[in-house]
């Protein structure tokens, strides 16, 4: 019979039939649609067959029509094996929760290593991992993926560059690179100190080498400013010219900002799914549906599954939907003009040094165009404007 493994399902019994008329039984059998299969005989008034369990609970009354006898002499299928698995159910629930068990254990997070951090960063990094839920003992499913944990501890402790963050097995692995390393000393060339830019000397600080210019001077790019050479003309002393020289320099910024502007921020409604990942298949198994909200922004966060050491081709999912809505804003030109300013003194903050300082700003042009708001303004920036230029031995100054 084609398709038996269908018939496990159904169950299936092997009949022993004995007695005459063996053929006659068989055909009634088949002629009052009862389906049997295998059949073979075993010597001139025994023969044996399959048949399906509720097939086998109505050959009896067959039987008693017939001058044969019948036995039953095996028994397989899913609801045999269901019986026995239910008879022996202590057995079962013990296996599934030994599984279970174990499945969960390895999805526990039981161990975070940081590697590369001092002690007092260290103390900052479990701290924000404590606030982020990423600690011994806590189920991974329920916290950020790597990806999440890394760019947050990143955004949210200062004294680091960098921090690489790896999950094996069911440790957590950081590497980190802190800001403010200590420098190694820099030995220097010899060589002068020239103006990187035109400015105006304000205030000087010279470790190293002989000035040539003072302060109120006016001085070009390119200009020598501290000379890294000493003592006669012919056979001059060569050193790195070391120093700050901080100078009165200028800057334009143009700034155009709209009165009216629209973006799309989030509300804080929010709709949670939660899925399987087979293989490539998503499988939904909470939050069905689409969402209510006409625009929303999607965050998926992936979660594999281990079983021990080894790494299941299944993840859960986690889906979070936030909903967006569109907000208009609206400048006076007043604020609009403020605002603006900020702006130019953030742009050009970005292509200062740190320790530069704005002294002055001036507006220039102002103008309120096409529903814009646009300024020309001009800044006086302190800074140092002292740059090294090698000298060569060579070549006296």
């Amino acid at each position: 019979m084609k398709n038996q493994w269908i018939e496990f399902f159904y169950g299936r019994v092997t009949v022993r039939v004995s007695g005459k008329g063996l053929e006659r039984f068989i055909n009634v059998l088949i002629r009052n649609g009862l389906h049997i299969w295998n059949v073979k005989r075993h010597g001139t008034e025994t023969m044996t067959f399959k048949m399906r369990l509720q097939d086998a609970l109505r050959i009896r009354k067959y039987a008693r029509k017939s001058e044969c006898t019948i036995s039953f002499l095996q028994r397989n299928g899913a609801p045999f094996l269901l019986r026995r698995l239910l008879k022996n159910s202590g057995f079962l629930i013990g296996a599934v929760t030994f599984l279970l068990l174990i499945f969960l254990l390895s999805n526990v997070i039981w161990g975070i290593e940081i590697k590369g951090a001092k002690p007092a960063t260290e103390y900052q990094i479990r701290k924000e991992l404590d606030k982020m839920g990423v600690k011994i003992g806590k189920v991974q499913f329920f916290v950020d993926n790597v990806e999440g944990i890394q760019r947050k501890l990143t955004n949210n402790i200062g004294a680091l560059t960098w921090v690489g963050v790896e999950l094996k097995g069911t440790t957590y692995h950081l590497q980190v690179v802190e800001k403010n390393e200590p420098k190694k000393p820099e030995v220097l060339s010899p060589q002068n100190l020239i103006a990187k830019k035109k400015a105006i000397i304000v205030k000087m600080f010279i470790e190293e080498g002989q000035k040539v210019v003072d302060i109120h001077d006016h001085v070009e790019a390119g200009q020598l400013l501290v000379s890294g050479a000493f003592g006669q003309e012919g056979s001059p002393e060569l050193v790195a010219a070391k120093g700050e020289v901080w100078g009165e320099t200028w800057y334009k910024s143009h700034v155009e900002l709209p009165l009216v502007s629209n973006f799309k921020v989030y509300n804080g409604k929010e709709k949670q799914k939660h899925s399987l990942l087979l293989w490539n298949t998503k499988v939904p198994i909470w939050g069905f549906g689409k969402p209510e909200f006409r625009e929303y922004e999607t965050e998926e966060n992936t979660h594999k599954i281990h079983f021990l050491k080894w790494e299941l081709p299944i993840s859960y999912v986690n889906t979070t939907l936030r909903e967006r809505e569109e907000i208009t804003r609206t400048y006076t030109v007043k604020q609009a003009e403020e605002i603006a300013l900020e702006m130019a003194k953030k742009e050009i903050k970005s292509h200062l040094d740190e320790d530069a300082i704005i002294k002055d700003e001036k507006i220039l042009h102002k103008a309120n165009e096409n529903g814009k708001v646009i300024l020309d303004i001009h800044f006086k920036i302190i800074e140092n404007i002292a740059v090294g230029q090698p000298i060569s031995k060579e070549t006296p100054e």
